[in-house]
């Protein structure tokens, strides 16, 4: 017993020291291989308005290498994402209410805790747009939050990274869609930028493991209490 204790508590140990080393689920959740393993789409084809783009940090361009010759500061919110800032982030500008979409495919396990989240940028030209935009960040098409607005005096504050994060438990195991859904009220309309979209495991806090390992020790103290010899009184 004390052998299985010993070898409980190692494995505890060592599972708590890459406390913060969860993986992200998805595919290029940062964007630094453009749309590597997401999937665009855009409704109707036959007017697709302007479609997402992965453009670079601070390069002031116009489209499809830039926010129309506004440079977007490199992202300094604090995240969960597993994911580093890197130099690009996805870029979604269109004046039609025509939804584009980007989307991947991710597998969940029945029963399991997940952590789920993004950082966004409005930029302050697209604000200074007379037509606000909107976007979804969806899961099995289903919301998750609410949808950002960037252009309405209650919305986004302007050139601002700023983060979402929420956890759920899955409730089915299987195939699932994580989609942005991005809609432009009008010409012309406000604008958005993502980056490290990811979706962990939750990992208990270094606390949790500290109480765990604390809670085994104890055990262990008690039961080496009850084997210890009763002394003979002579």
């Amino acid at each position: 017993m004390k052998r299985a204790l010993m070898a409980t508590a190692l494995a505890l140990t060592v599972a708590a020291t890459p406390a913060n080393a969860a993986t992200n689920l998805l595919t290029n959740g940062s964007f630094e291989s453009g749309f590597t393993g997401w999937s665009i789409t855009q409704l109707p084809i036959a007017n697709p308005g302007t479609a997402p783009v992965v453009i670079q940090y601070n390069q002031a361009s116009g489209y499809p290498t830039g926010a129309f010759g506004e440079a977007i500061g490199t992202n300094n919110v604090a995240s969960a994402s597993p994911d580093a800032v890197g130099t690009r982030l996805a870029y979604f500008s269109s004046d039609t209410a025509n939804p584009h979409t980007i989307s991947q495919l991710v597998n969940l396990v029945a029963g399991t805790t997940y952590s789920i989240g993004f950082d966004y940028y409005a930029p302050a030209n697209g604000i200074g747009n007379p037509f606000d935009a909107t976007l979804g960040f969806l899961l099995g098409g289903n919301p998750v939050g609410s949808i950002l607005s960037a252009g309405s005096p209650s919305g986004t504050p302007a050139a601002t990274w700023l983060n979402f994060s929420t956890s759920f438990v899955a409730m089915s195991s299987g195939p699932q869609t994580l989609a942005f859904q991005f809609n432009g009220g009008g010409v012309t309309a406000a604008d958005f930028g993502i980056d490290r979209v990811y979706l962990t495991t939750a990992v208990p806090e270094p606390g949790t493991w500290a109480m765990m390992l604390l809670g085994f020790g104890a055990i262990g103290a008690a039961m080496r209490r009850r084997r210890r010899p009763i002394l003979q009184m002579a």
